[in-house]
């Protein structure tokens, strides 16, 4: 069973968000089975940090997310570390009737349009007189995180809406106003009444008159008392700081009764352990410290002392389990603090229920005179009658305490009202008789008859002194695991650190008296095997290991060898050493030797890798040869039985597939194919007249520059090229075009003609013409086919810069030119379907410009 207890000297060092750092690594380190039940309750015990901190945190002038109230929770484990369970306690919620809860900015800042209407909220939050001066928080986006938290909990639906109906009467009363006429005191702002009847499901009648008069019984009359305008404007605070009380405890409670374990058998279920998470409020030091600061200081005192309490009591106990000599030792002991709060008849506590337990009028200042005369003589307590020169008091309204953290001076203003804790019966009654049941719940009491006698109430001191004294012994039981918390600068900076600030809180949070108690003994003790586990490579007589009859005797002999006899002492188990500057020279001798035994162990274990990886890599390296080798060999034949007589094939070994060749071999592959298919091309075309080698090349030239691009190339018919010579292709006209090119010929000088044919060219206007094209291997001709073929124009072919066609069924084609003046044409003639003549214009070209 243990307990990690958050700690701090102020409010805003991160307690909360030390607790909630604390369940989440438990929640995170547990079932890694993933068992559905198990991550449902680790769920909701961490949505329940979520809807907590809402109901139970405020903005403070020193802190934005501040704790306004204590949180103890034991979550339950069951034998496999998994959690099952668990319950929260709370302790002093600070009545400041619910204005700067975060839990009211969220609701008017971030609910939705419908539900503000139907609660009739505005959201503006300076429109509410309890929240006006609370100051903008920036948590309007957590709203729908609170509400789904409360449903992921179990929350019903109309629960959650019951909550935001309770918050919202309270900031309903907080704008209601009280005047009066007369003697009759009246609610200026009536409308309010039927709104709070409708948010509690009551008579708007009942409203009012609780808010108006007071019902008193006398024997057996019952009277209606009205309330003066103080009395009502009283009422209502006190009954909006009711509420939300009510609200929190119910939703701590609905909580446990959600989380806690329940039927839990230990013979059946094994062995249930416990884990608690202490996030307290924190000591602090205000301009005018109110009732509710000072039980909160009282509380911070009763657990600095059992911090204290407990160091002392572990180490007076180990130093008899271990047989060594016990040394007393001073230190500041809280108690006489504890007993000037709790002590019975005598301390401010008692002092505090007595004066409100007295019949008549008691005010604040006759409290402070009571204390001023019990308290008189104490060390501890002060006042300005007490201390007339103290000029930093004020007469009849402050008194001082000098706590261990400091000294604090609280003002009595409102001690004897916060602590009878004082609602009328009739609110209670109210509420109790709503219709609604969640609310109707939180106010049992108010079954209760007018005229019954009921016994009177503890004070708020009273429970709140019973309440620790329960939470301590708690502790006690538990072993305490203490995270101490420190403020370093009271800017919220991330960046400053104030020493002397953090100096005090160091103090106050008792490290140095926890030190101090270490260092008035011995500061350091491990056990024996420890120890020489840690330290044995410093002695030869421990190193390796030892051959002496225990452990006691090898740190024995160790100690001697380095000469630290006289700064230990030996018990049952342990070794206790007195000074740290022992332990520092033994950490620096550790430390030498360390790298005296890596290295030597690096040096071993690197010359030992080197040996295996060097024999593997060589067994590695005559594997891959020898298969290598028996790969290829095996390739080669294969190679050979498939191609042995391809020669004699009729399509000379075209249909034969390749065997895979090893990795080794496979550039080796692609070489010996082209070397197979240059073979295979060269039987095919080795009997081929030079006329046919001349179009072979052209129609290849063409494959490779148009393959893909168009579908027809016109591969599969023999190419005549120059088709305006065939009677066939041009039958009336071959012979005027024959005489044409032989007069060319002799002017131009060309060799050959490369192609000649029919096209259709259109002009810049747009209009169609007939033409005929020639080309040479000089000039590129465009001839009139009207007139005889007249040539019209000629372009030397060196001029001619690149051909462009179109991938489509046409058959356009575009000269292009260096001086830009295109030359754009479609060719006709007979040709076969499917067939056109763009592939053999292209593949004589780029036959003839290769030669």
């Amino acid at each position: 069973r243990k307990t990690f207890i958050c700690d701090t000297w102020e409010s805003g060092a991160g307690k909360t968000e030390a607790s909630k750092y604390i369940m989440q690594y438990i929640a995170a380190i547990t079932n890694p089975s993933q068992r559905a039940e198990v991550e449902r309750v680790k769920n909701m015990l961490l949505k329940s940090n979520c809807v907590l901190e809402a109901f139970g945190n405020a903005k403070t002038n020193r802190n934005d997310n501040s704790s306004r109230f204590g949180k103890y929770m034991d979550i339950n484990f069951d034998f496999k570390g998994d959690p099952i369970g668990g319950h929260i306690n709370n302790y002093l919620l600070e009545k400041v009737g619910g204005g700067v809860f975060k839990c009211i900015f969220q609701l008017v800042k971030g609910a939705p349009d419908a539900q503000l209407r139907s609660l009739h909220i505005q959201r503006d939050p300076t429109a509410y007189t309890y929240i006006k001066v609370g100051g903008q928080i920036k948590v309007f986006a957590d709203f729908k995180a609170v509400t789904d938290a409360m449903k992921v909990i179990g929350f019903t639906t109309e629960e959650i809406q019951t909550v935001y109906k309770i918050l919202a009467t309270i900031l309903h009363l907080g704008n209601l106003k009280f005047g009066s006429d007369g003697d009759v005191t009246l609610i200026e702002n009536s409308k309010l009444v039927s709104v709070l009847g409708d948010l509690l499901s009551t008579k708007d009648e009942n409203v009012e008159k609780a808010l108006l008069y007071r019902t008193v019984a006398t024997g057996r009359d019952v009277i209606d008392k009205q309330h003066t305008h103080q009395e009502a404007s009283y009422g209502r605070d006190a009954l909006a700081k009711a509420i939300y009380e009510r609200l929190f405890c119910w939703i701590v409670g609905r909580i446990n009764d959600i989380i806690e374990v329940k039927n839990y058998d230990a013979r059946v279920h094994g062995k249930n352990t416990v884990i608690g998470v202490l996030d307290i409020y924190g000591f602090e030091i205000f301009q005018n410290n109110s009732f509710e600061q000072f039980c909160i200081n009282y509380c911070n005192e009763k657990l600095q002392q059992l911090f204290i309490q407990l160091v002392l009591k572990q180490e007076q106990e180990e130093y008899e389990r271990e047989g060594i000599p016990w040394k007393h030792i001073d230190y500041f002991n809280n108690q006489i603090i504890v007993d000037l709060v709790e002590q019975q008849h005598k301390g401010i506590f008692a002092v505090l229920d007595e004066a409100c337990m007295n019949v008549g009028k008691v005010t604040d200042e006759m409290f402070l005179q009571a204390l001023n005369g019990k308290l008189a003589k104490h060390a501890h307590y002060t006042s300005r009658k007490l201390s007339p020169t103290d000029k930093n008091l004020e007469f009849d309204r402050d008194f001082r305490i000098r706590h261990y953290a400091g000294n604090v001076a609280y003002s009595v203003v409102g001690f004897i009202d916060k602590n009878k804790d004082t609602l009328f019966q009739d609110f209670k009654r109210l509420l109790y008789n709503s219709s609604n049941p969640v609310l109707k719940a939180m106010w049992p009491e108010g079954k209760l008859s007018i005229t019954e006698v009921t016994k009177r109430p503890l004070t708020a001191a009273t429970l709140f002194k019973n309440s620790m004294i329960s939470l301590v012994e708690n502790l006690a039981r538990k072993e305490p695991y203490y995270v101490r918390c420190i403020k370093p600068n009271d800017v919220k900076s991330p960046l400053l650190f104030e020493h002397e600030r953090c100096k005090h809180q160091v103090e106050y949070l008792g490290l140095l008296e926890n030190v101090r108690v270490r260092r008035a003994g011995f500061a350091n003790r491990q056990l024996y095997p420890r120890f020489l586990q840690r330290y044995k490579m410093i002695s030869e007589f421990t190193w390796p290991n030892h051959d002496l009859p225990s452990d006691k005797e090898a740190v024995k002999r160790l100690l001697q060898g380095c000469g630290f006899e006289h700064d230990v002492a030996y018990g049952k188990t342990k070794v206790f050493i007195r000074t740290p500057r022992t332990i520092f020279s033994l950490e620096e001798q550790r430390a030498e030797m360390v790298k005296r035994i890596v290295l030597f162990l690096q040096k071993v274990w690197r010359g030992t890798l080197a040996r295996k990886r060097y024999r593997r890599m060589r067994a590695a390296h005559i594997i891959i040869r020898a298969y290598r080798r028996y790969k290829v060999k095996s390739y080669i034949r294969e190679v050979n039985r498939r191609f042995k007589n391809v020669r004699g094939m009729k399509d000379h070994g075209k249909h034969v597939k390749w065997p895979t060749p090893p990795k080794v071999l496979r550039k080796f592959e692609d070489i010996f194919i082209k070397i197979y298919f240059r073979w295979w091309a060269w039987t095919l075309i080795k009997d081929l007249s030079p006329e046919q080698l001349v179009q072979i090349r052209a129609k290849v030239a063409t494959l490779e520059c148009l393959k893909g691009q168009r579908a027809d190339l016109g591969l599969q018919r023999a190419w005549e090229g120059n088709y305006l010579v065939s009677k066939k292709d041009s039958p009336g006209t071959a012979s005027s075009f024959t005489l044409v090119s032989s007069d060319l010929q002799r002017k131009d000088k060309f060799m050959r003609v490369l192609f000649s044919c029919n096209v259709r060219k259109i002009n810049r206007f747009n209009k169609a013409e007939d033409r005929a094209l020639l080309i040479t291997d000089r000039h590129l001709y465009k001839m009139d086919p009207v007139k005889q073929y007249k040539p019209m124009k000629s372009i030397p072919l060196y001029n001619v810069t690149g051909v462009s066609i179109s991938p489509g069924k046409d058959q356009l084609v575009v000269f292009h030119t260096k001086d830009n003046r295109d030359l754009i044409v479609c060719l006709q003639g007979m040709v076969p379907a499917g067939d056109s003549r763009i592939g053999e214009l292209v593949g004589t070209l780029l036959s003839h410009f290769k030669r």
